[in-house]
């Protein structure tokens, strides 16, 4: 081979070298912007929160980034559901229903429900929802269980809200009687609002996870990083930074698992 072939050839592989290798498509991530602390716009229009932070790490990890896009709670089924986007965060519970349209990660995190009231209010249990109109975020695991439960609750209404503030500046002026939804949620929220208080817990062993397309190609590569965070340590600083207090031993958020199926 003449020398001048080989410099040429050799010059190729070089440029070739030089050249990076392109990531992955930014991750479009669906997020009610008004949930803190799991996700939360700031006025700078910038996403933070416990579960921004741990889809900006599988980013990270899969050699890309993730893009962020404020959306209606019901959209968010919708975005995932038509695969307008890649996976949505906001502190979702994993249920049978879902799992029949949509795919989960892991969850990372047990959750439990709140009864907000006023605080003149004496509710003390849930037998204190009775002959109350009680307010709830459309299509969250709050507004199903109030009706699951409604023959035993015995609310005399219910009232569906597209936003949680909504929901907690009619609660504050006397619209409702008293509004359901994630507790950790509920009391943050009420550090920043008047007048209103977490009157019961409702324990329910929801399992919030992340929400894929069905059958997303991203899945099985994503809940292995969510495995790796809880093994290495990163999801239980997470959970500490956002949530005030190191995860448990044996909780969701340190303890590695499969990705969910319907009947677990």
């Amino acid at each position: 081979m003449k020398p001048t072939r080989i410099l040429a050839g050799m010059a190729a592989i070089l440029l070739s070298l030089s050249v990076p290798v392109l990531a992955q498509e930014p991750l479009r991530v669906g997020a009610y912007p008004a949930n803190p602390p799991w996700e939360n716009k700031t006025e700078s229009g910038a996403f933070e929160g416990f579960e921004v932070d741990i889809v900006n790490e599988i980013a990270r990890r899969m050699g890309t980034t993730a893009e962020f896009q404020g959306m209606d709670f019901k959209a968010l089924f919708v975005a995932s559901a038509s695969r307008r986007a890649d996976m949505v965060i906001s502190s979702l519970t994993i249920t049978d229903e879902r799992l029949a349209n949509q795919s989960f990660t892991q969850p990372y995190f047990q959750g439990a429900l709140g009864i907000g009231v006023r605080e003149d209010s004496d509710l003390a249990g849930v037998e204190g929802l009775a002959g109350k109109t009680v307010g709830s975020v459309a299509t969250s695991f709050g507004e199903a269980w109030l009706k699951e439960n409604a023959g035993t609750l015995g609310q005399a209404g219910t009232k569906s809200y597209d936003s949680t503030a909504n929901m907690l500046t009619d609660l504050q002026n006397g619209r409702i009687d008293a509004a359901v939804n994630d507790i950790v949620g509920m009391r943050h929220a009420f550090t920043q609002m008047q007048g209103l208080k977490v009157g019961a817990e409702v324990t329910t062993g929801e399992k919030f996870a992340m929400m894929l397309p069905k059958g997303s190609e991203h899945l099985d590569q994503v809940n292995q990083i969510i495995s790796d965070m809880k093994t290495d340590g990163t999801m239980a600083a997470l959970h500490e930074k956002w949530l005030g207090v190191a995860p448990a031993a044996d909780s969701f958020a340190v303890t590695p698992m499969p990705v969910p199926a319907a009947g677990e």
